[in-house]
């Protein structure tokens, strides 16, 4: 008699960064992209750890309601310098103005992750906090050389430490490694694992 088992449920990356979704793909197991579509605004006074870890929750949410049979993985990062939320530059102008403001600074990295599944009702939520110190000796040449060889212009704070944003930087401290990149995968597999996903 063939044992039955129930099949596992389609896995979504509630994000369109590329960043994330290499990441994910480091987990060698079939999953698809879809964006999320949420507001991003800061409420008044919120924390920039308490933002992250809300954007998270609204982006797998809004993609839940979508694809209520499947298992989504939402997350956001904010960049804070004393406590004051720094999102994407954008531009090249704005990258040049954070990196110089972050010169000789230590700056927290807040990258949120939520797993949700809204058939079953799971959810799970986390942040890993990365504490980064940046170089003091950090030049306005050196800045102007990294930003166009990177142009990191949709990475939170302008800091691509998988590239040559690294060469910024005099040290990163955090518990989860792959969360400065943008998703923390020891978190993120810790709750897809709970969620249902069988990881090799």
């Amino acid at each position: 008699m063939l044992e039955s088992h129930t099949p596992q449920r389609p896995l979504i990356l509630g994000s369109t960064s590329r960043y994330r979704k290499e990441l994910v793909e480091r987990l060698n197991i079939p999953f698809t992209t879809h964006s999320p579509e949420v507001d991003e605004t800061p409420l008044p006074g919120e924390t920039p750890g308490a933002l992250a870890l809300r954007l998270a929750l609204a982006k797998a949410h809004a993609v839940a309601q979508q694809f209520p049979d499947a298992i989504v993985i939402g997350s956001d990062q904010v960049s804070d310098l004393n406590g004051h939320p720094m999102g994407k530059p954008g531009t090249h102008e704005r990258a040049v103005e954070m990196l110089r403001a972050m010169r000789g600074q230590t700056v927290m990295f807040h990258t949120a992750v939520a797993v949700v599944c809204k058939a079953t009702g799971f959810a799970q939520s986390d942040v890993a906090v990365i504490k980064t110190v940046f170089r003091s000796d950090l030049t306005d040449d050196a800045i102007e050389r990294y930003l166009r060889a990177e142009q990191p212009y949709d990475c939170a704070g302008s800091a691509k430490s998988e590239g040559l944003g690294i060469s910024l930087l005099d040290a990163i401290h955090s518990d989860d490694p792959t969360a400065l990149i943008g998703l923390p995968m020891i978190r993120t597999c810790r709750m897809v694992r709970a969620a249902g996903i069988a990881l090799p």
